[in-house]
């Protein structure tokens, strides 16, 4: 179980790795490791998200993007961002996921499931962006992203 003040940090730490990212990107931009592409956040909190985040970060978040579930998004250097968004249903609970990047996201996906992991989307293009995949390992979403 996540106790809240785990959950009030994840986003920081989250954060943190997903800027240092850019450490495994080479001078073309080109995937050379494990890299954070997209971080989502869900939060009822939206707009106070997006404006600790521009206060403490310095990122400028745009309008609600209607394919990405009405996210907020802020652009980072090296391609990646962050998403700040409404839970879409009633049962979804606040959550910060870190979607990796992978060059064959049908094959991580498989690996994550024969790994014990439970696949809670399957692939699935968002037009324009990519495909996304998430999964549920030891009660934590972990997501998968390709370009």
């Amino acid at each position: 179980m996540i106790t809240p003040k785990v959950r009030s940090a994840l986003p920081w730490f989250l954060l943190t790795v997903f800027v240092c990212s850019s450490w495994f990107a080479d001078d073309a931009g080109e995937h050379t490791g494990t890299r954070v592409h997209y971080l989502e956040i869900v939060t009822p909190e939206v707009d106070a998200t997006c404006a600790a985040y521009a206060r403490i970060h310095g990122m400028t978040f745009g309008d609600p993007e209607p394919t990405l579930g009405n996210a907020r998004t802020a652009q980072l250097a090296g391609g990646g961002m962050v998403a700040v968004r409404a839970p879409m249903r009633a049962t979804e609970e606040p959550v910060v996921r870190a979607y990796l990047l992978v060059d064959d996201i049908e094959a991580a996906a498989k690996t994550a499931a024969e790994a014990g992991g439970e696949i809670a989307h399957p692939p699935w293009e968002i037009p324009g962006r990519g495909m996304f995949a998430i999964y549920i390992q030891g009660g934590i979403e972990h997501a998968l992203w390709k370009l």
